[in-house]
């Protein structure tokens, strides 16, 4: 059986935890948070998730464990079965992940310790922002899934990419960033209302009480510093 290492506050941990629950395939959850000696067993970089599969075999970054997952377990497939498909919908990953993920992120830091973003980062996060609404608005098809007819594996990224955009790009640059792409918060929506995404969600809000606490613990240890 395969256990999922990490905890529930992490959207790439769920964003594995989806996929898993879509393919129907048993699973375990080890719940374990970043910094610790345990995670940096299974984990070489010390990251949420990761992974040890039935043969024992321990596997980080989630693009990395999708991958492995849909590659062991192609029953109910992800991916088409076209090349040049695969490639459009892995397009679509990497472009959320590089304009829309990562440079929201970068406003996680402030949002936890309460302080004003400077006017120069906000900048710069809106720029990329901004290529990413561009690239996005000219990949995404949204009929009726983010790729075309078939559900993918870039619904289920996508979606939880943008659990980090719409909490803390849009909510600290006052900036509805999912609206700006035709088609986006109509999908967004659909998706949050699957059994799947649910579960997911319900167990997401049950850990971040404790994920919380753990938060502000490191923020007054690096004050105390």
């Amino acid at each position: 059986m395969i256990t999922l290492h990490g905890f529930a506050a992490s959207n790439y941990y769920n964003l594995v935890k989806h996929v898993l629950l879509y393919k129907q395939l048993p699973f375990q959850e080890h719940l374990i948070y970043g910094g610790s000696d345990e995670l940096l067993k299974v984990s070489p970089a010390g990251k949420v998730p990761a992974i040890t599969t039935a043969e024992g075999l321990n596997i980080s970054e989630s693009s990395v464990i999708c991958d492995f997952i849909e590659e062991t377990y192609p029953a109910i497939p992800l991916y088409p079965e076209n090349a040049g498909e695969r490639a459009v919908v892995r397009q679509i990953m990497k472009m959320a992940e590089l304009y829309f993920e990562l440079p929201s992120r970068r406003l996680i830091p402030y949002a936890f310790s309460g302080t004003e973003v400077p006017e120069s980062v906000k900048a710069e996060v809106r720029q990329v922002l901004t290529r990413g609404i561009t690239g996005l608005s000219r990949l995404c098809q949204f009929s009726p899934w983010i790729a075309g007819e078939r559900f993918t594996m870039a619904d289920i990224y996508v979606y939880y990419v943008n659990t980090i955009v719409s909490a803390f790009g849009s909510s600290q640059l006052d900036w509805d960033v999912l609206a700006e792409i035709p088609g986006m918060k109509q999908w967004n929506e659909s998706m949050s209302q699957s059994v799947i995404a649910k579960k997911v969600e319900a167990d997401r809000l049950a850990n971040m009480p404790e994920f919380m606490q753990k938060v502000k613990a490191q923020i007054q240890a690096a004050k105390a510093t």
